[in-house]
């Protein structure tokens, strides 16, 4: 998403079990195989040794989920257990599901993949840079546009008072509207830059397109056909209740705050088509099987040329130390899918990190092997990053065998 905090210092762990941790050596000295895992007491001991609040996994192989767990708490030292059903926010790993809205557009001829923003945009917005206005739909699925990654002149257009003024997808004109005179460049070597506001672009495209919201078009294109019954859009707790893992705020001296529901809880929400989804462990291994299998089971949300175009590399993503969790520092993108060399899989994986700076989500997918991992916790910062990444790497050694 557009703000990552990182923590200075572990936070106190929610309880302390020398027995857990003993096992935890143990576990974590060598890669299970999927017969012996217990995957219960693996995710328990990582997210002790961590100090997480919460941490969920599944692992979908054949279209099946093969092992699925959730432990911890809701709230950081709370006895607010987690159940299989708690929704976890998956922040930019909503971006894959924004792209296959756009590949539902590109089927039904209401948009291609070189549609401009001028020509599907322009009547709403007038008087546009001529660079602007010609960059292309897969350009900003794949992040290569020349939008600049986000910065404080666009974090003021996401945070300002005209949220209260229009609904979300006449926000998202206005955005635009206020941004249109900037000149975009495309930088040399690689044209790849992170931008949230070029997913927000598209995702008005898709709006002007369908003449639907995005908030209902992935609701009924996606969540409803994929029966993802838990998923949902914004903060993962309901207003007024704690009924999911909320997220967590780290303060710069370190301290620790959940973010229990309202504005705070979740990124703007007119950059929603850039990463503002939720949904438990097990709605999201659904979306994470259905990729997979490359198109091969239902339900057909999208062709199969379309299905290969999202999964296919379309640029290189320059090096970068150190990026914040949720970004991707290596590899290739394709149209909301990074694709990296881990030093641990025997090929290029699709992958995707996602993160509202409270909370983490990852998902890595082997479409040779029709297998998937997703990893999710209601943390953010380097510790849930590294966290997460042993668990993902754990779990697809133990089942790419």
């Amino acid at each position: 998403m557009m703000t990552h905090l990182t923590a200075r210092k572990a936070p106190p762990k929610f309880t302390s079990r020398v027995l857990a941790g003993l096992m935890g050596a143990m576990l974590l000295a060598a890669p299970a195989t999927a017969g012996d895992l217990d995957l219960d007491s693996y995710l328990e001991t990582v997210r002790e040794e961590s100090g997480l609040p919460a941490l969920a996994a599944a692992v979908v192989k054949d279209g099946k989920t093969v092992a699925v767990a959730a432990v911890g708490t809701r709230i950081l030292g709370k006895d607010l257990p987690v159940t299989l059903d708690d929704r976890f926010h998956i922040g930019s790993n909503t971006k894959s599901m924004t792209a296959t809205l756009a590949g539902m557009m590109v089927d039904e001829g209401k948009l291609r993949w070189d549609s401009s923003i001028g020509e599907i945009l322009g009547d709403d917005v007038k008087g546009m840079s001529e660079s602007l206005a010609n960059a292309t739909l897969e350009q900003l699925l794949s992040h290569s546009s020349g939008i600049p990654s986000d910065n404080e002149s666009i974090g003021d257009l996401y945070f300002n008072a005209d949220v209260f003024d229009y609904n979300l997808s006449a926000l998202r004109v206005h955005l635009i509207d206020q941004w249109k005179n900037n000149e975009i460049t495309v930088p040399d070597g690689s044209p790849f830059q992170y931008s949230n506001l070029g997913y927000l672009i598209a995702g008005v495209m898709i709006e002007k397109a369908s003449g639907t919201t995005w908030e209902q078009l992935i609701r009924e294109r996606i969540f409803e056909p994929l029966e993802m019954q838990t998923a949902g859009l914004g903060p993962q707790a309901t207003y007024g209740k704690l009924d999911a893992p909320v997220g967590h705020r780290i303060g710069p001296d370190g301290t620790v705050t959940p973010m229990l529901w309202g504005p705070a809880a979740d990124g703007p929400q007119v950059i929603a088509p850039a990463g503002n989804a939720h949904m438990s462990v097990v709605d999201y291994a659904k979306w994470a099987g259905w990729n997979a299998g490359a198109g091969e089971r239902g339900p057909e949300l999208v062709s199969a040329d379309t299905l290969q175009q999202l999964h296919t590399p379309k640029v290189v993503t320059p090096i970068r130390k150190n990026p914040p969790p949720g970004t991707p520092g290596t590899g290739d993108y394709g149209f909301g899918w990074g694709f990296v060399e881990f030093d641990w899989a025997d090929k290029p994986l699709m992958t995707h990190n996602g993160s509202n700076s409270m909370n983490l989500a990852k998902i890595v997918v082997d479409l040779d092997r029709d297998l998937a991992v997703v990893v999710m916790t209601n943390y953010p910062g380097t510790t849930a990053d590294e966290a997460a990444g042993k668990v993902m790497q754990h779990l697809y050694e133990a089942y790419a065998e």
